[in-house]
């Protein structure tokens, strides 16, 4: 299966390399567990890919399993409550090898095609440097290399060659909602809380001022463009 996990209402769920570094332990830690076979992975600033074979648990099991561990570190480090996923997670069957590899490629090109770097190899939070150098110890990559051919290091020569190529592959992904402009965003704040000016939600009352930026969000605007137009630090607005 192909999973797409995402932040609620788009929030950023890895804020520095300590969280993304807890969410990888966290899929290494469940292996054992709930004894999926895992191919590939990105973690991306507000959500998630990965590919992953169902073994001997439901995947639903397991999905609830990995996400409830992951959200109980993240709000005891970041002092908050409640949900931190975007409603269950999304899947897509993977029944063929052909489109096997094609997800395996599109997941890796998250980043790249997300302007984060100008090589996926440069990118620290997916799975494409544990085909290359090893390491990590969550990728069952044997597999996937096999099917380039039996020499390890060729296959890895035509693995990467693989992903060098640009592709169009429509795989499951985030349907991105309307960003808000900053001039809407700004009015939404000034009706929504009550103010003449944005900066003026930093003198709310702390509990009040919280149960306004929830409704900012429920609103669509980002956890960023909170803290950017109201000058509320971004780790008040993300504990709201």
């Amino acid at each position: 299966y192909h999973i797409m996990l995402r932040g609620i209402n788009g929030q950023v769920i890895f804020e520095d390399e300590e969280d993304s570094s807890k969410f990888l332990q966290t899929l290494k830690d469940y292996k054992d567990k709930c004894g999926y076979t895992i191919y590939a992975y990105c973690l991306m600033g507000n959500h998630i890919h990965l590919l992953i074979k169902e073994e001997k648990e439901e995947l639903g099991i397991t999905m609830r399993r990995i996400g409830s561990s992951y959200v109980y570190w993240y709000n005891w480090k970041y002092e908050r409550s409640g949900h931190l996923f975007q409603d269950r997670y999304k899947s897509e069957v993977v029944e063929d090898e052909k489109y096997l590899l094609a997800v395996i490629r599109y997941i890796h090109q998250n980043p790249l095609k997300a302007g984060l770097v100008r090589d996926i190899s440069d990118y620290r939070w997916s799975s494409y440097s544990d085909y290359i150098e090893g390491g990590k110890e969550i990728v069952d990559f044997e597999f996937i290399l096999n099917l380039f051919g039996s020499d390890i290091e060729k296959a890895k020569g035509d693995f990467k060659t693989f992903h060098e190529k640009s592709s169009n592959d429509n795989c499951l992904d985030i349907e991105e909602s309307k960003r808000l402009k900053d001039e809407e965003a700004i009015l939404i704040i000034k009706r929504i809380c009550k103010v003449s000016h944005s900066k003026d939600v930093q003198i709310l009352e702390k509990e009040q001022r919280a149960g306004y930026i929830k409704t900012l969000k429920n609103e669509g605007l980002s956890t960023r463009q909170i803290a950017r137009l109201t000058g509320i630090s971004r780790t008040i607005v993300l504990k709201a």
